[in-house]
């Protein structure tokens, strides 16, 4: 059988196709780490399917995502990498690429990026697993029960705050999250929980900040007839909508767009932008760069 990878067609046997593995790793950039990754992979067996890298001029850091096939247990990959880890001082990953990523789905009241990332789940666009969703409302476990995943009606205030983190927490514990996805979720995350979820949090909101802020973003917007709109997916940090950006998306609209076509066209825009991102985080192609990301797509 013929695979593509890295612009170029591979011969690869069915049983290496069933041993797919996806490498990422950042470090301080210095010469050899691309030698000595490749040949730690040689020595496991590996086929490289696909590789890309990036050093980044204004940080000095160096980041890699490489996808392999191989016959080998994941077990001798590890032992092959980790010297190439410490010598490197490396931060790194090791996935089998057929391994889907547990997410936990988080919303409010409005249902569009909810059902956008159920969908495409359901119709297996996005490689993870949906063992829970959270809300601090009960108007979208209809929805829930449609697709059948166990909903989780957690009402916050400011007084049972912690305590709704906490049950936020068991039920992350309990089903082993890797992920969270703020998908339309309006309640504002303490410091201490987006501090344990850096770079496993996702959260999406219109690309007008820090204009337009607060209730009716759109209506704003139109009134101020600005002519583009469009929505950002980044990671979640304690600095309110400043994480690192995944991706961003914007359509132009005009003086002829209504308040409600600008709201609906927003929505859209916000679903696909959050759908992208989660798909890329699942599929392992986003680093951490400080502040900002590396992706790989």
């Amino acid at each position: 059988m013929q695979h593509v990878g890295a612009g170029r067609l591979v011969g690869v046997s069915n049983e290496q196709l069933n041993q797919a593995y996806v490498v990422t790793l950042s470090c301080p950039d210095r010469p050899g780490i691309v030698h000595a990754v490749a040949g730690a992979l040689l020595v496991a067996g590996c086929n490289i399917t696909d590789s890309q890298q990036y050093g980044s001029p204004a940080t000095g850091n160096f980041f890699m995502r490489v996808e392999v096939t191989t016959t080998a247990a994941k077990s001798e990959l590890q032992s092959a990498l980790e010297p190439v880890v410490e010598a490197f001082g490396m931060q790194w990953s090791l996935n089998a690429v057929d391994q889907k990523v547990r997410t936990l789905l988080m919303a409010s009241t409005s249902a569009h990026c909810l059902n956008d990332i159920l969908f495409q789940q359901r119709s297996g666009t996005l490689p993870i697993d949906i063992p829970a969703i959270v809300s601090n409302h009960q108007d979208l476990a209809g929805l829930a029960e449609f697709y059948g995943i166990p909903f989780h009606y957690i009402p916050v205030t400011p007084d049972t705050k912690a305590q709704a983190e906490d049950k936020l927490r068991a039920i992350m514990a309990e089903h082993d999250i890797e992920l969270t996805v703020l998908a339309r979720y309006m309640q504002i995350l303490s410091d201490d929980l987006c501090a344990e979820l850096t770079g496993k949090a996702i959260n999406i909101h219109h690309s007008f900040l820090p204009s337009f802020k607060g209730a009716r973003p759109y209506h704003q917007a139109h009134a101020r007839g600005v002519k583009l709109i469009g929505a950002t997916a980044h990671y979640v940090t304690a600095a309110l909508d400043e994480g690192p950006i995944i991706e961003q998306e914007v359509i132009r609209v005009d003086h002829a767009r209504t308040p409600e076509q600008f709201v609906q066209m927003g929505r859209d825009v916000e679903g696909r932008t959050l759908a992208q991102a989660v798909q890329w985080h699942a599929e392992h192609r986003v680093l951490l760069d400080g502040n900002r990301t590396v992706v790989f797509n």
